[in-house]
């Protein structure tokens, strides 16, 4: 919603103003369809160039999140806090039982209670290598949060891959701009022999393309990748906490302790309360019982 009033702002603000100062859309309107055929047909096909099926695929589902924000919300960190309470229980208690678990989330009881955390790949199988991992004696906590460290960078390289792409678009728009002006700028050397208000509408219409370049870069392309990155890097919280309730249970402390961890490492804004994750670990566990 914060998006779509973005955008709102920007469109009455810029024309708004032109027109609060009595300039006329005709002219705008005129060569828009032409300049942005150009302009945006120019990026398109740069884009397509500079990126592979994959990466393509992966900015056009992304651009959704700048109007829908991070996908994990301050109820979903105190289910994961809950999950993660929940599976080090068990693996304690009985570490065969916790393989039916991590061998099968998606039939997996404890996982199907937080479906929504059960339905996103990397995070279920964040949880699972790592607590299998810890079955196979891997439970050097050093060496485990530096392998997590590393995989949690790779995928966060990965995530950041819509923001740079739509960046290096934002780029090169006012320069693409600048080539459809300079192509109306020739489109009117060729009518140099027509009267003054003639001149002066070709004019006025090649120097729409530099302002499209402009308003569409900083307007709209650059700003839309400053949230996709701002997402991403909200997003990553979700895999971090996994990775400081998880070693501090290689170090062996204590089960509330290792879940007190993670929710003080927790950004504020989705950070649960002590009050609200204590009801919530009593419901998870008048659950198992």
């Amino acid at each position: 919603m914060i998006g779509i009033i973005g955008i709102v702002v920007v469109f009455v603000m810029v024309f708004g103003g032109y027109l609060a100062a009595g300039g006329k859309m005709g002219i705008i309107m005129k060569s828009l369809p032409f300049e942005f055929t150009m302009i945006g047909g120019a990026a398109i096909g740069a884009f397509i160039i500079s990126n592979d099926i994959a990466g393509i695929k992966h900015t056009l589902k992304d651009i959704g999140k700048v109007f829908k924000g991070p996908k994990w919300k301050r109820e979903d960190y105190c289910d994961l806090l809950c999950l993660l309470y929940e599976l080090i229980r068990i693996a304690r208690k009985s570490p065969v039982d916790l393989e039916t678990h991590i061998e099968s989330p998606s039939e997996s009881s404890i996982f199907g209670r937080y479906p929504k955390i059960q339905n996103d790949k990397e995070t279920v199988e964040l949880i699972c290598d790592t607590l299998r991992s810890a079955s196979m004696n891997f439970d050097d906590p050093h060496q485990v949060e530096e392998v997590l460290e590393k995989r949690m960078d790779a995928n966060f390289h990965h995530a950041q891959h819509s923001s740079h792409a739509l960046q290096t678009v934002a780029d090169g728009l006012p320069a693409l701009g600048i080539v459809a002006a300079v192509l109306g700028v020739i489109k009117t050397m060729g009518s140099i022999d027509q009267p003054p208000e003639i001149l002066g509408k070709l004019i006025g219409g090649a120097l729409v393309g530099t302002f499209l370049g402009v308003f569409l870069a900083y307007g709209f392309v650059g700003p839309f990748a400053a949230k996709l990155k701002t997402v991403v890097e909200d997003e990553s919280h979700f895999h971090a906490l996994i990775r400081e309730v998880l070693v501090a249970n290689l170090h062996n402390h204590a089960i509330n302790l290792c879940v007190e961890v993670g929710r003080q490492n927790t950004p504020g804004h989705v950070r649960p309360s002590y009050s609200e994750l204590e009801e919530s670990l009593k419901d998870a566990k008048q659950a198992v019982a």
